[in-house]
C-alpha cells in the first residue's frame, strides 16, 4: 500500500486503537488545534473508535471562525464604499457580522471578489487604477507568509491602490490563553499546517510549563489515530513533551524562509479573537516599512456598533467547554444554510462538522 491508501487503512487504524491504552480509569481530553483536523475526526468517525476514557474536542484552530466580528462589520463597510473592490478567500463571504455578510452585500450590488490567492489582488490592482483593492487577509501562520510575499512584491510593483485588512494571528497566545484558562486540556494535537511554517519549537513552553503534551499530526485517519496513541502514551509515561508524527511534512525548524518573509513584513499586536476575547501580541500587523498597504487608514461610512448574536456559544466551543450540539441554537436556528455563528460558517468549523458527519437528522432552519 501506498500514500492514502495506508493512511486510511482499517487493519492499521484498528491496531493503533488497541494500542492506545490508559493508565487505571483516568480521563484523557485532547483538543485538536485546526479546522482541517476537526473535519477529519467527524469525517472519519474517530471519536466512535477511541476507547472509554478518550475525548476530543475542537479549539480555535479555524481562522475564519476566530475572526473577530468587529473586523466582518468593518470589511461590510469598506464593501459599502464604491471605490472600493474587497478580495477575499471563499469562506470569508458568509460569516456572520452584526447585521449581515459580505455574500448578501454582494447580492446587493458591492464589488467583492473571491481569490485563491492573494497575488491575484495585485493584478487586479493594475487594471483598476481608479479603485482602492482591499484583500481581507485572514489566517494563521499557514497564510501570513504569502500575504507577506504579496505586499513586498507591491512595494516593488509601486502599486498604490492595494491595501489589506489584516486579521493575521499566531497560534502560541492564543494556545497560552487556552492552557491558563478554564479549559480541562490534557494534550493538544497540533495544527500539522502552521507547524510546517512554525516548527515544533513554539509549542515547547505546553509541557514546560503547564504539564501539557503536544503532538504534531497529519490530518488522515491513521495519522490522527497514531497521534492519540502517542498522547495517551505521554500520559501513561507523565512524561508530557512535543512530538512530531507528521514528519512527512513538518521539519523540527519549519519553513525558515517563510518564517523570515512573514517577520520582515509583519510585526505582533494585541488581536481579538472571535469568541476568546483580545489576546495580547497574538495578532500581526504591517511595520511601519508597509504602512501605506494597510486598510485600517481607508474611511468607512455607516460605523457600526458590533454585537454577537444572543445564544451563540461558538466561544466556549472553541474553548473546549462545550460540544457544538450543547449549544441552544445547533440545527434550530442555526445551520450550514443559515449559519448564526462563525462556527457553522467554515467547512473548518465545529458546528459545521459536526453538523454534516455527526447529525442523524438534519432540521431544516
Amino acid at each position: 500500500m501506498k500514500g492514502l491508501e495506508i493512511l486510511r487503512d482499517r487493519k492499521l487504524a484498528s491496531a493503533l486503537v488497541r494500542n492506545i491504552k490508559l493508565p487505571g480509569t483516568e480521563e484523557l481530553v485532547l483538543m485538536e488545534v485546526c479546522g482541517s483536523h476537526t473535519t477529519a475526526v467527524h469525517r472519519y468517525g474517530i471519536p466512535s473508535l477511541l476507547p472509554p476514557g478518550i475525548k476530543l474536542v475542537s479549539g480555535p484552530g479555524c481562522p475564519v471562525c476566530v475572526t473577530g466580528i468587529e473586523y466582518v462589520d468593518r470589511a461590510i463597510g469598506l464593501a459599502e464604499d464604491p471605490d472600493n473592490i474587497i478580495v477575499t478567500y471563499g469562506d470569508m463571504i458568509r460569516v456572520p457580522g452584526t447585521h449581515t455578510n459580505l455574500e448578501n452585500m454582494r447580492t446587493e450590488g458591492a464589488d467583492i471578489r473571491i481569490i485563491s490567492s492573494p497575488l491575484e489582488s495585485l493584478d487586479l490592482a493594475e487594471k483598476n487604477r481608479t479603485k482602492k483593492i482591499v484583500f481581507l487577509a485572514v489566517g494563521f501562520e499557514t497564510t501570513a507568509p504569502g500575504t507577506a510575499i504579496t505586499i513586498i512584491q507591491a512595494a516593488d510593483r509601486k502599486i498604490d491602490n492595494f491595501f489589506i485588512h489584516c486579521a493575521h494571528k499566531i497560534m502560541p497566545p492564543a494556545l497560552r490563553a487556552l492552557a491558563e484558562g478554564d479549559s480541562v486540556i490534557d494534550g493538544l494535537i497540533a495544527p500539522g499546517h502552521v507547524s510546517a511554517i512554525t516548527g515544533s519549537s513554539i509549542y515547547e513552553f505546553l509541557p514546560a510549563e503547564f504539564s501539557m503534551g503536544c503532538v504534531i499530526s497529519g490530518f488522515e485517519p491513521v495519522d490522527i489515530l497514531q497521534s492519540v496513541s502517542m498522547l495517551a502514551a505521554q500520559k501513561a509515561d507523565n512524561r508530557p513533551r512535543v512530538e512530531i508524527q507528521y514528519s512527512r511534512a513538518v521539519p523540527p525548524e519549519g519553513n525558515v524562509k517563510a518564517q523570515k518573509l512573514m517577520y520582515e513584513v509583519f510585526r505582533t499586536a494585541d488581536q481579538n479573537w472571535r469568541g476568546l476575547g483580545l489576546i495580547k501580541a497574538s495578532g500581526l500587523m504591517l511595520k511601519d516599512k508597509y504602512a501605506m498597504f494597510d486598510a485600517s487608514g481607508l474611511p468607512v461610512k455607516n460605523k457600526v456598533i458590533s454585537s454577537e448574536p444572543g445564544g451563540c456559544r461558538c466561544g466556549d466551543i472553541m474553548k473546549g467547554l462545550i460540544g457544538p450540539r450543547e449549544c441552544p441554537l445547533f440545527g434550530k436556528v442555526c445551520s450550514p444554510s443559515n449559519p448564526v455563528g462563525a462556527c457553522m460558517v467554515s467547512g473548518e468549523g465545529a458546528c459545521s462538522a459536526v453538523y454534516r458527519y455527526d447529525t442523524p437528522v438534519h432540521h431544516k432552519s
